[in-house]
């Protein structure tokens, strides 16, 4: 027994052994069109993938048999030769259809039968809702390049593109997808043109000629190039190849462009743009490409169609994909579980089994990964990783690189495929490289334009009661219209400084008896309603009306406030005199008086007997000195060049506060002060009082918000409406307040400066601006003119032409403040008299404690004591300066000789040239007398 085991082994090991040596053969369908160019080119990239693939890996236990089929480009075709191959060959997997068209029906065969479906065309996005686990998508589908597209748009600023697409399944998958991505970066699709798969030239040219009267010139082209081809030639014909257009082509054209005839390339799609995969080079790809075109020649020496697309590289991939997924499965008897021949099936649509190897296939083949001839070969949720994608440019016969665009970083001048840890999203226009525009433009298109044979914009304008410098319609008698005003003529201005020329025609928002046709919210809606293409007048921006249309930028300076009378408050007070000066100015203007005389009488009184005498005296001299100043010059001379320094500052202040003094006190005097009768708003509230407003403004519902009863609140229509009200009063009927937008304040107070006055805060609003449908292409051009039109002379000129008297009335401001002159106004002038009496007081003292220094030296007399010495110092201050050149000092010596005595007497007199007779002077020389004057005593 235990010999008989070994032996067992051997012949197993053996009979492996042979089996080895014999492949096991896997029956896959191939389902193609035979006579187009692409079926054609799948068909031998699949056989030389295989052939490749096995001759590479010969070891493999697995082999595919390929069993082909001619769908005839028709989906029945399609059908019925997939229902053929799983009935009768019962293939375990089926590589096919081309087209999307083809694609549904075979998928559900599939899904019936737990075959995979592996399509390396059918690119619709539509075809992954089916839900199949079975269909594989070993291509990119058309959803993958939207975000590119996307991207390339939000690049140049066009805020609305047209896509034109066939109508057919292919067509129509990728529109929710490239709808979605233009809308997130704020692009509108206005329309979209769908040209029929079996279109007439005469259709394509309708539809064309459709497009040309529209505004929007940018275009997306999504469909294959046999329709594409016509499509662009007709464009031609019609001379939308101009340098007013845009041509985005999908990668359904740039795949094929290799494949188109270049003739027609170079005479229709020059200027086109485009996205395709990037297929990154590689040495087995060029090897491929060389062998490829060699096979081809063989098989045809006549055959011209040697290029090979992306398509065929897919297919190729796909071949090589299925074989190592078979191998993978380590499948061995490939069979369905059940009978083609059931006599249950009521229908050969139900004729065919079950693969039982289905389900392991497809889990082998979506796992597959490896580096094919197109890139990486990665399938995720059913079809291929999206890659890279080029930005084309079509020049001459092909197209050339300008750009990338990668998922993780955007648009990108060139594609770094090195790991980096910055991911920073780019739709930047300058990472593009240089582009040749339709009609050799060498700049990118506006992206619209107003066609010559398209139809004016609709410019809506409010009919106005009054106030007619923001906008006035005048009917003619042939019912036509002239519209002016200070609105239109800023529209006009904003049009003409666009770098493009915009047809357009004023139409009044009015019932037929050249009325208003309702108020400005409805004027705002009647452009989201499309009765009007914009409303230009006085429409202010707010909150609620940006959600029905586009503003521009506001023209005008924003805000409402409240508007009120004005009371004539004119002074006459008794003490009205002491109101040019704040009770500080007083008090500091008094106390530098004071000052200024003390100090002077310090500095004259040891030299000047006008600052001499009894007590009293001197202290008069003081106040008289100092306050006199103001008025005439001093009858008392100043001796001092000190004090004359000190007086010429003085001079300067005091001449300063007087006509100060003088100028304040005239103008309170003689000018009326105005003042508001109301500066609250709650107080209009609490008072109950009526306020006003403009009819049809948002104003309304503005006050309502402040708490305003409804009942309280009454319209006007015009200025002098305003006026009225104002002059009847809250309580007889009219109003004790208006509130308005800024703009027709102004023009209020122009009228009525005398009488009103703007007071209160003011309620931000955003001004006045033109409003669009949401998402015109209109609006960031109209904003960036009104910058430069609103930043200019033009500008000004309009405003004075309009509102030449808006700047007469003073604005409220002025009559809050208040008129009084303060101390804030002259502390420099204080400060500049303070240091110069401290320097000049610093000056004296020095100079009187250096020439007494005998009596205050330490040691002169040490029984003397500090008070004795200070009395001493006060007494010498108080005596006369003998040394002064004020007085004449002379010696005279009367020698009685016959007397027989000597009397010497020492007689001080004042000099007449600079001393003049004063109280303090005991005696006076009478005319007649001739003796010689009195001694003048000293004060003790």
């Amino acid at each position: 027994m235990v010999a008989i085991f070994p032996l067992a082994v051997l012949l197993l090991l053996l009979n492996s052994g042979t089996v080895q040596s014999t492949p096991f053969p896997v029956r896959v369908g191939v389902v193609v069109d035979m006579d187009n160019y692409v079926g054609k080119m799948g068909l031998n990239c699949i056989t030389m993938a295989l052939s490749d693939f096995y001759t590479k890996h010969g070891h493999y236990q697995t082999r595919l048999v390929l069993t082909k089929r001619d769908s005839k480009r028709d989906v029945v075709g399609a059908a019925a030769a997939a229902l053929d191959l799983l009935k009768n060959v019962q293939v375990q997997a089926i590589i096919g259809p081309l087209s999307s068209m083809q694609a549904p029906f075979m998928i559900h065969l599939g899904n019936k039968s737990q075959v995979p479906i592996i399509t390396f065309s059918a690119s619709s996005p539509s075809l992954l809702s089916i839900q199949s686990p079975y269909f594989v998508r070993a291509a990119l589908g058309d959803s993958s390049q939207v975000r590119a597209i996307a991207a390339i748009v939000q690049a140049y600023g066009w805020r609305e593109v047209v896509p034109i697409y066939v109508d057919n399944e292919f067509g129509h998958g990728i529109m929710p997808f490239l709808a979605d991505s233009l809308e997130k970066v704020n692009v509108r699709i206005p329309y979209r043109s769908v040209i029929p798969s079996f279109a007439t030239d005469d259709q394509i040219v309708a539809e064309l000629s459709m497009l040309m009267t529209n505004q929007t010139r940018v275009f997306i082209v999504h469909m294959r190039t046999t329709l594409g081809s016509r499509l662009f030639s007709k464009a031609k014909l019609l001379e939308m190849m101009s340098k007013d257009y845009v041509w985005i082509i999908t990668d359904g054209m740039t795949n094929e462009l290799t494949s188109m005839d270049q003739s027609a390339i170079e005479e229709y799609m020059q200027g086109v743009i485009g996205v395709k995969p990037h297929i990154p080079k590689s040495e087995e790809l060029h090897k491929f490409k060389v062998k490829y075109k060699k096979e081809i020649q063989l098989q045809n020496p006549t055959n011209h169609d040697l290029d090979l697309n992306i398509f065929g590289l897919w297919a190729y991939d796909s071949a090589v994909a299925l074989a190592m997924a078979v191998e993978k499965a380590r499948i061995r008897n490939a069979t369905f579980l059940k009978k083609a021949n059931d006599s249950t099936t009521p229908t050969d649509l139900e004729g065919f089994g079950v693969s039982g190897i289905g389900t392991e296939l497809i889990q082998a083949l979506s796992s597959t990964t490896f580096r094919g001839l197109a890139g990486e070969f990665k399938l995720v949720e059913g079809q291929l990783e999206s890659p890279p994608y080029q930005i084309i440019n079509v020049i001459g016969a092909g197209a050339r690189a300008v750009g990338y665009w990668t998922n993780d970083n955007g648009i990108v001048r060139e594609i770094n495929f090195a790991k980096s840890t910055k991911k920073t999203y780019s739709t930047s226009k300058s990472n593009i490289g240089f582009i040749m525009w339709p009609g050799d433009r060498k700049n990118p298109p506006k992206g619209w334009v107003t066609p010559t044979n398209g139809k004016k914009l609709r410019i809506g304008v409010p009919v106005k009661f009054r106030f007619f410098e923001f906008m006035h319609i005048t009917w003619n008698s042939d019912n036509s219209t002239k519209v002016e005003g200070y609105c239109k003529d800023v529209f006009d201005m904003v049009i003409e400084a666009l770098p493009y020329g915009v047809q357009y025609e004023y139409v009044p928002f009015a019932t037929s008896d050249h009325k208003r046709a309702g108020s400005y919210d409805e004027f705002v809606y009647a452009v989201y309603q499309g009765d009007f293409d914009a409303a230009v007048g006085d429409v202010t921006i707010i909150a609620n009306r940006s959600h029905f249309v586009d503003f521009t930028l506001p023209y005008t300076e924003s805000g409402v406030s409240m508007v009120v009378p004005i009371k004539n408050d004119k002074n006459k007070n008794a003490w009205a005199f002491l109101k040019p000066l704040t009770w500080k100015l007083w008090l500091t203007s008094f106390c530098s008086f004071v000052f200024m005389g003390f100090l002077i009488w310090i500095l004259e009184h040891r030299i000047n007997e006008d600052f001499r005498g009894p007590l009293w005296h001197q202290v008069g001299t003081i106040f008289w000195f100092s306050f006199s100043t103001m008025v005439f010059a001093n009858k008392e001379r100043v001796i001092s060049n000190l004090s004359r320094f000190l007086l010429i500052i003085w001079f300067l202040v005091v001449l300063i506060l007087t006509q100060s003094y003088t100028a304040s006190l005239t103008s309170m005097l003689t000018v009326q002060e105005l003042k508001p009768t109301i500066t609250d708003v709650n107080e209009l509230i609490r008072n109950k009082e009526t306020v006003g407003y403009h009819n049809g403004s948002f104003v309304l519902e503005l006050l309502k918000g402040l708490n305003f009863d409804k009942s309280r609140l009454l319209a006007y229509n015009s200025p002098e409406d305003m006026h009225e009200l104002f002059r009847k009063g809250s309580a007889n009927g009219g109003i004790a307040a208006a509130f308005d937008e800024i703009p027709y304040v102004k023009l209020f107070l122009a009228k009525y400066c005398s009488k009103y006055i703007m007071v209160g805060p003011t309620y931000k609003t955003d001004g006045f601006g033109f409003a669009f449908p949401i998402g015109s292409p209109l609006v960031p051009d109209i904003s960036r003119a009104i910058l430069n039109v609103t930043e200019g002379k033009k500008m000004m000129e309009i405003e004075k032409k309009w509102f030449e008297n808006d700047t007469k009335c003073a604005d409220s401001s002025e009559f809050s403040s208040s008129n009084s002159l303060g101390i804030e106004s002259f502390w420099g002038l204080f400060m500049i008299v303070g240091i110069a009496g401290v320097l000049a007081l610093i000056i004296y003292v020095t100079s009187f404690l250096y020439e007494n220094w005998h009596v205050v030296r330490p040691g002169s007399d040490a029984e003397t004591t500090l008070a004795t010495k200070s009395l001493v110092l006060v007494q010498r201050f108080n005596n006369k300066d003998l040394t002064c050149h004020t007085f004449k000092n002379y010696e005279r010596r009367v020698n009685h000789n016959d007397c027989g005595c000597d009397c010497a007497r020492i007689v001080m007199e004042p000099s007449n040239e600079y001393f003049h007779p004063s109280p303090s002077t005991f005696s006076q020389n009478s005319p007649g007398n001739n003796s010689p004057p009195s001694p003048i005593s000293s004060s003790p």
